[in-house]
């Protein structure tokens, strides 16, 4: 499988998204924000985690300028299965791939910590390694993750089964980080080829150092 990782200036989690995807096996390309196609027999691309251009303006919204994502969105638009981790689902939601929006915490501050998430739907992709209801525990780091979408746009993503994560305790009792609309974590596209998520699974894959959760969550784009 080959998995290709958008680099903007800025990005600070590719290398980890490298070697999360190569730990399980799949052959990996970084690709520099001003090339303007995706290279060929790419299976999965990930709009990794960071600070695309200093997060100026706000989160995303310089970035979903830059000269590849013409091609992202044609590559959507064909099908093509794209994950945002992070700021990553920040600049799928400025762009228009994935519904919503990425507001400032609600305490204004910066959140960094292992926080468990509760898998909302699993009939995608993405999350077919677990079980509707599991609980994993994946790192957070943002201080712009509070998900915003308004009444009629919560409907839908409940109607069309597109929220995929919400933040909870070990129990699976809503314990929500930073406001988010009903606390969720990751949603996707109608057409289930688009997933973006707030917590970083790709900093989750060594029991030693916290949590292996991450494997299965992303084993899910390597398993036919």
């Amino acid at each position: 499988m080959k998995v290709s990782i958008l680099q903007f200036p800025g990005t600070n989690c590719e290398y980890d998204t490298q070697y999360a995807f190569e730990k399980l096996g799949a052959q990996t390309e970084i690709v520099w924000h001003k090339t303007t196609s995706i290279p060929q027999n790419t299976d999965l691309l990930v709009v990794a985690g960071g600070f695309s251009y200093g997060d100026y303006l706000r989160s995303g919204a310089i970035a979903k300028f830059s000269p590849i994502m013409a091609a992202v969105q044609e590559y959507a638009s064909k099908g093509g299965k794209i994950l945002g981790i992070c700021n990553g689902f920040q600049v799928l939601t400025e762009v228009g791939l994935l519904p919503g929006a990425l507001k400032r915490n609600e305490g204004l501050h910066f959140i960094s910590k292992y926080h468990h998430l509760k898998v909302e739907n699993n009939n995608n992709i993405f999350l077919k390694e677990l079980n509707n209801n599991d609980i994993v525990n994946i790192p957070i780091a943002h201080h712009d993750g509070n998900y915003y979408i308004n009444e009629d746009g919560l409907a839908n993503l409940e109607k069309h089964e597109q929220i995929l994560l919400r933040y909870t305790d070990k129990n699976g009792t809503i314990k929500n980080p930073n406001g988010s609309v009903a606390s969720i974590a990751g949603v996707c596209n109608k057409e289930r080829n688009v997933f973006g998520l707030m917590p970083h699974p790709e900093r989750a894959m060594e029991a030693i150092l916290g949590s292996d959760d991450g494997i299965k969550m992303l084993q899910g784009f390597l398993v036919s």
